[in-house]
């Protein structure tokens, strides 16, 4: 085979294996493959769609790390105690996020879930809201005082301010809320009033004791289901890795 045959030959052969790199550092060769990783993953997201553009930029990115990560391992950060327990704890994070997200796809929140899931939540909610102001005290003789001054006259706003808790500074006001938002006995005395009536006694709670006076009411205002479906599913979703989690670490013989 004559010279220029056999370079041309050599030529051929090379292309392919050079064409499998978009560039190499210090002769190390940063593979095309990687580059198409990486784009997928940003497309996938949303943000860019595959261009000519993003490549350069992907690629440029990755010639620049390439030369970094070379001078750092030079002067030995690699070795480092505390980088090599960074590079641990990053091992550990992206190895357990692959074992959950592959959870999450063998595990799908069903349709039927999250519908049983938004009926739940309306039926606790119930079909009214309250607005309602309270008093918070320490004792039942402190509230019994506030009771015997409102009906003599006393502006519940401004015996409010005693008020043990973040209300006190806007008159005891908790706003707009369903009966569900509050602890049982707290809720059962105040649906039990009606509008502009406070209640004759104090109502004991785990935080104290409480003088509560009903406002208004109203219809309450739930979201329809498809508003709220994509909330409800990543709830379930959340509630299912976390069952997950115990379950595994019941397994876990710990000592």
């Amino acid at each position: 085979m004559k010279p220029a045959i056999l370079l041309l030959a050599m030529t051929f052969v090379a292309a392919p294996a050079f064409a499998q790199n978009v560039a190499t550092v210090n002769g190390k060769a940063i593979p095309s493959a990687k580059v198409d990783q990486i784009v997928k993953q940003v497309v996938a997201q949303g943000k860019q769609t595959d261009s000519p553009q993003l490549r350069e930029a992907i690629k440029k990115d990755l010639i620049n790390r390439e030369v970094l990560i070379q001078e750092a391992d030079k002067q030995g950060y690699g070795t480092r105690p505390e980088v090599k327990t960074a590079l641990e704890n990053a091992r550990q994070s992206i190895i357990i996020n692959a074992m959950l997200a592959d959870y999450v796809k063998k595990n799908p929140v069903k349709d039927t879930e999250i519908k049983a899931e938004y009926d739940k939540y309306k039926s606790q909610v119930g079909d009214k809201e309250y607005h309602a102001r309270h008093i918070l005290v320490a004792t039942e003789d402190e509230a019994k005082a506030i009771i015997a001054k409102l009906k003599a006259g006393g502006k519940f706003e401004e015996l409010a301010k005693q008020s043990k808790d973040g209300s006190a500074a806007n008159g005891g006001d908790l706003d707009w809320a369903s009966a569900a938002s509050y602890v049982p006995e707290f809720s059962k005395a105040m649906v039990a009033l009606n509008k502009g009536q406070i209640t004759e006694t104090p109502v004991k709670t785990q935080f104290g004791y409480h003088v509560i006076k009903l406002e208004e009411t109203r219809a309450a205002k739930i979201p329809p289901f498809e508003e709220v479906k994509a909330q409800v599913a990543e709830s379930l979703q959340q509630r299912k890795l976390q069952a997950y989690r115990e379950e595994l670490m019941k397994k876990a013989k710990v000592q």
